[in-house]
């Protein structure tokens, strides 16, 4: 297998695939050839060679996921350069921060909206040298250069397939690949250092079982270590990638692309699901007792599917049924070709979970860090238990610290955090084990469970401890709640601030006769928010009592990335939402 990001290009190109990339343009999705990809990889690899970019220097990306993206990073891992990722997202601020950290000398950006930010920022960056756009767009300045320009349409010369061929070969697995930001849940984000060798072990150590017969949609943004991991292990195993047009456009381009797996996070199945729940809450009787029996069939099949064991006859002759009537329907809205989902960056609520195996769209946990490369656990096609986030994966050790922290060591942990050496000590011990900060548990099997994040146990002034997450996911497992955000710290009783599922909230109002002018005057009216407090007190009524929330606040929009309330890969800023809804929680606890 290789042992570097270099050679698995090397591996990618191998397999001569005509549509290696699959990308949008001129109104429908158009092939890049492994032969193309390697052809424009090889001119960009040379232009940057051209003007002085060395082995170890840092350039950054700052776009969105596209074709030009892979053949600028696959440019960089050919040659040896650190990419610097950012999220085309970020603020001036942020982006300011992270070049001038990571002495970046050329940055790769999408668009004009893009190149005005780095235009905004130039006079405040002296070591960034040039900016090139993808998007074909006209600049006075010089320092702006077109894409296009650096990789034109020319077959490489033997004297650039030679230097090609030359710089794979020179990369070592110790070779600095990425410096990637995290997102900071909290605190001034790290530039976590990960190796060639780091990624090109967890490509080849995660599990994924990827064919040439794959489709790959690639939607969660390059720039989080998943997406681009994952990609990496996509294009080795000679599956085709294809980049979608933006988030808003994933339900349209897996129906255009029809895709056999994708990577995503919890928040866009909770949003699959909803607008499935909410479908049928409006579709008539018989329809929706028809779609509740064909789920519960689904239901039923999950303790065998999970395990690999066949269907009992009479459940899979009720499957089979279920399956032409109803389910394999609802599938086609995804494009009727995917064979299973990734989940990972944030947990994954059991009842979604057990939702999508029923439908015949099994998705498999994992975990992972960006410290990590990421994986350290996955879910596998007949080694599944829903609820955990699967088996540790091989050539990577976990053990469980005596407070609850999970540890890993292995080839996939990270150098360090880039000029934090106090930071990097904090968290990297001498024989190198990780500390995760997250809390876990194996279970008989040798599947992991994560409790939560260390740094957000929540402790109430009777000396109780609330475990928020587990408390927010029975929250979302009510049909009428998008997200929650749970509160307890030094107070003498959990509440919780509740986003609702507008869809259905609003379709379950106008059944009701309530007026649904907007979201102000939905959460406000009375008789909605009696309902929300019943289907919230529902939700947790497993749950202890002193971890259930006593009081709510309604939020009438959804958390945002602008407002820095959620990370780019919709983790919850909880300090950051602790801050600025603080009046209305403390007053929960003023009666």
């Amino acid at each position: 297998m290789p042992a570097t990001l270099a050679e698995i290009f090397r591996q990618t190109i191998a397999h001569d695939r005509p549509d290696t990339i699959l990308t949008k343009q001129d109104g429908r999705y158009q092939p890049v050839s492994a032969r193309e990809l390697r052809r424009r990889v090889g001119k960009l690899s040379g232009a940057l060679a051209g003007v002085g970019i060395r082995k170890g220097d840092r350039c950054a990306l700052l776009a969105e996921n596209r074709w030009e993206w892979a053949v600028a990073d696959f440019a960089m891992m050919t040659s040896g350069i650190v990419s610097v990722p950012l999220y085309p997202t970020l603020t001036g601020d942020q982006i300011r921060y992270m070049l001038e950290h990571s002495e970046s000398r050329i940055v790769f950006v999408s668009t004009a909206a893009q190149l005005d930010k780095m235009v905004k920022l130039w006079q405040d960056l002296p070591k960034l040298e040039g900016v090139v756009v993808f998007d074909r767009l006209s600049a006075d300045d010089s320092r702006v250069i077109p894409f296009e320009s650096l990789i034109g349409d020319e077959a490489l010369t033997a004297a650039e397939e030679q230097a090609l061929e030359s710089a794979i070969s020179e990369v070592r697995p110790e070779d600095a690949a990425s410096i990637i930001y995290t997102s900071g849940t909290t605190g001034t984000p790290k530039g976590v250092m990960l190796s060639h060798g780091n990624v090109a072990t967890n490509v080849r150590d995660c599990g994924f079982d990827i064919t040439r017969a794959d489709t790959c949609l690639s939607f969660l943004p390059l720039s989080h270590v998943a997406e681009r991991t994952a990609d990496y292990v996509f294009f080795s195993y000679g599956a085709s990638v294809a980049y979608a047009e933006s988030m808003d456009a994933v339900p349209k381009n897996m129906q255009e692309v029809r895709p056999t797996m994708a990577v995503a996070v919890p928040r866009f199945f909770e949003k699959v699901h909803g607008r499935v729940m909410t479908a049928m809450a409006e579709a008539p009787p018989l329809r929706r007792k028809l779609f509740n029996w064909a789920v519960s069939v689904g239901g039923r099949t999950i303790p065998y599917r999970t395990a690999g064991k066949p269907l009992p006859p009479l459940l899979a002759l009720q499957h089979s049924l279920a399956d032409a009537v109803v389910l394999k329907k609802l599938r086609a809205r995804l494009g009727g070709r995917f064979q299973r989902f990734v989940s990972g960056a944030a947990p994954l609520g059991k009842r979604l979970a057990e939702f999508f195996f029923s439908v015949g769209l099994p998705i498999y946990e994992a975990y992972g860090l960006t410290e990590t490369s990421p994986l350290i656990t996955i879910n596998k096609a007949g080694a599944t238990k829903l609820g955990s986030v699967g088996r540790v994966i091989e050539n990577v050790e976990v053990r469980i610290a005596d407070d609850g922290e999970i540890l890993v060591r292995g080839p996939n942990v990270m150098q360090g955090y880039f000029k934090m050496p106090e930071e990097t000590a904090e968290v990297l011990q001498p024989d190198g084990w990780f500390l995760t900060g997250d809390i876990g548990e194996f279970d008989e099997d040798g599947f992991l469970k994560i409790t939560d994040r260390k740094k957000d146990l929540l402790k109430t002034s009777g000396g109780k401890y609330i475990a928020p997450a587990a408390v927010e996911g029975e929250l979302k497992s009510s049909p009428f709640i998008s997200m929650a955000v749970v509160f307890a710290e030094g107070r003498n009783f959990p509440s919780a601030l509740v986003i609702p599922n507008f869809d259905r909230l609003t379709a379950w109002a106008q059944q009701q006769g309530i007026p649904t002018r907007g979201h102000p005057e939905l959460v406000a009216d009375e008789q909605v928010k009696a309902h929300l407090q019943a289907e919230a007190e529902k939700a947790c009524a497993d749950l202890p009592r002193y971890e259930k929330p006593k009081k709510f606040i309604w939020l009438d929009r959804e958390l945002s990335l602008e407002n820095g309330e959620v990370t780019p890969t919709m983790k919850v800023r909880r300090r950051a939402v602790a801050l600025r809804f603080e009046r209305q929680i403390d007053a929960l606890y003023s009666d």
